[in-house]
């Protein structure tokens, strides 16, 4: 394989790097300290969204327990324009972040945005992070969430076989091994089976172990994304392996089904629900590709597409 032809900046790229104040991310901050500032972006951001949207939706927050003894947060958005007691579509949604960043608020714009668009019901669910919290809480807390979610389904309005799960980047690898996990038997296998997928550049292969998982598939190691965009802006390979450092996640398995679950071969893979993917630079972005492909997904769910 060889996507090299779809590499490079494009011409409206290089006009919106010239406005933007830093590449990337301070590494020499303390993590705990860089987060606190980019959530904190991230809040503002989503709270200047929702002077807009949030008359346009009802939410409702939950309190999630977790096999640890702990909880997590939850936030359900409903389309106002939706009568009560109708029963709906639900996107269970991820955030994305590097599994440092995010929270339940920064992501209010882009769920909100998701449920109005597309007329569904969004359930975001704030897993755990780094540095604190390493692999494999944030899988784990996915699962619980998948759960409850069940648990609470009428609570939502929402429909238990119409559940789609998804997000972006670490949210978009959440999401895809809770879809194979569920599939492959050792997670969830006694809830209604997951509708679909929407996976936002998401990580399916540990950087660690590509080389020897989709990169043998690659015509050259040189046409390697990880080779290409090793300087890349915004999300550069030395903050990639920033990340993975603080996720404290062990590639020594080449097929693990939380890390790399694109390493499972076919067979092995028969009947995951279908899935969409997409990318995504910025937080507008994000949020107009999200209700895009959700929009798409719905359809898959109400049987108008193939």
């Amino acid at each position: 394989m060889d996507f090299s032809q779809y590499g490079g900046p494009s011409q409206e790229w290089l006009a919106v790097e010239k406005t933007l104040p830093a590449l990337t991310y301070d590494l020499n901050t303390d993590p705990k300290e860089l987060r606190t500032v980019v959530n904190q972006g991230r809040e503002e951001a989503s709270a200047a969204a929702m002077k807009v949207l949030a008359p346009k939706v009802k939410t409702q927050d939950f309190t999630i327990p977790t096999r640890d003894g702990s909880s997590i947060e939850a936030r359900s958005y409903w389309p106002v324009d939706k009568p009560a007691g109708e029963t709906l579509p639900v996107y269970l949604f991820f955030h994305g972040g590097g599994f440092i960043f995010g929270t339940l608020s920064s992501e209010d714009a882009t769920c909100a945005s998701t449920a109005i668009n597309a007329g569904v019901v969004v359930f975001n669910v704030n897993y755990r992070h780094s540095p604190e919290h390493t692999h494999p809480t944030a899988f784990y807390d996915s699962q619980d969430a998948f759960a409850y979610l069940h648990e609470h389904i009428a609570d939502i309005g929402g429909d238990p076989e119409k559940v789609v799960v998804g997000g972006i980047s670490a949210g978009g690898q959440i999401s895809a091994s809770l879809a194979l996990e569920q599939n492959l038997g050792v997670a969830c296998q006694n809830l209604p089976k997951i509708a679909g997928q929407i996976l936002m550049i998401p990580c399916v292969a540990h950087p660690d172990n590509y080389a020897e998982g989709p990169g043998k598939k690659l015509k050259s190691p040189e046409v390697s994304s990880y080779v290409e965009n090793e300087h890349a802006p915004l999300l550069p390979k030395k903050t990639v392996e920033f990340f993975v450092k603080l996720l404290g996640s062990d590639p020594k398995e080449l097929k693990d089904s939380k890390i790399s679950p694109v390493n499972y071969e076919a067979n092995e893979v028969k009947g995951l629900p279908p899935a969409i993917f997409g990318e995504s630079a910025c937080p507008v972005c994000e949020m107009r590709n999200s209700t895009l492909s959700l929009e798409t997904a719905q359809e898959m769910l109400m049987g108008h597409a193939g």
